[in-house]
């Protein structure tokens, strides 16, 4: 690829963790990258393959999710464009993947050879702190996952779940709204539940006029009412 192509550099360099590259670094990372484009319910990769590549999401959604022994699906994070993920190869040679990236709409991302950037960040390493921070974020995002499961009744770790994608993808509306493009499914996968389960909260919320749900989208009317619940303050 055109190390000088315009466009790529500009999504690496919106990217958070690659915040201290300077521009030659950019235009290097640029050069190291291929893109790739999967189709809504395609992956990126799957939870077990080598990691041979790590990923900057260009356009669409997608999700890092593991496959549990049971075969159930749980939503670890979800992915909006110019966020990095898959890095684990670039820091552990022969790493494989822990979890699946699955696009939850068409998407494309730019894929770069772990080794290559594994290389680069020994030639400048303050490109390293990115990584940690990245790697310290996934770490203390999956503790409080953790300590929401062990700790919270599920109608909390529901509101938690709206009120963290909202933080994370949520569009901004009228009133004070934001709307949020994922389904009751991917919910129950956020949450360790059940469809059945979020289903029934979600309309209760509704008929409270808290919220608003259609086809894959869920409107935030009133956040704070929602953080009194993940609060547990809610009567």
């Amino acid at each position: 690829m055109d190390n000088h192509d315009p466009e790529i550099v500009e999504i690496i360099r919106h990217v958070a963790v690659l915040h201290d590259a300077a521009d030659e670094d950019l235009q290097t990372i640029a050069g190291m990258s291929i893109r790739r484009a999967v189709e809504d319910g395609g992956y990126f990769f799957l939870q077990g393959d080598k990691a041979e590549y790590l990923y900057i999401l260009a356009s669409g959604r997608a999700k890092l999710c593991m496959i549990s022994a049971d075969g159930q699906q749980v939503n670890l994070r979800t992915l909006i464009p110019n966020q990095l993920f898959g890095a684990l190869g670039a820091i552990q040679p022969g790493a494989v993947y822990p979890a699946c990236a699955q696009a939850l709409q068409d998407s494309t991302a730019l894929a770069i050879a772990s080794a290559d950037f594994r290389n680069l960040v020994t030639k400048r390493p303050h490109l390293s702190f990115g990584l940690m921070e990245l790697m310290t974020g996934y770490i203390q995002e999956m503790q409080e996952r953790y300590r929401e499961l062990a700790t919270e009744r599920v109608e909390q770790r529901v509101a938690r779940a709206l009120l963290r994608l909202a933080a994370q993808s949520g569009q901004k509306i009228e009133r004070g709204g934001i709307t949020l493009p994922f389904s009751r499914q991917d919910l129950a996968e956020m949450t360790g539940t059940t469809l059945y389960t979020v289903s029934r909260y979600l309309s209760r919320w509704e008929k409270k006029g808290m919220i608003t749900t259609g086809r894959e989208l869920i409107t935030l009317i009133e956040p704070h009412a929602l953080v009194r619940v993940a609060d547990d303050l809610a009567k």
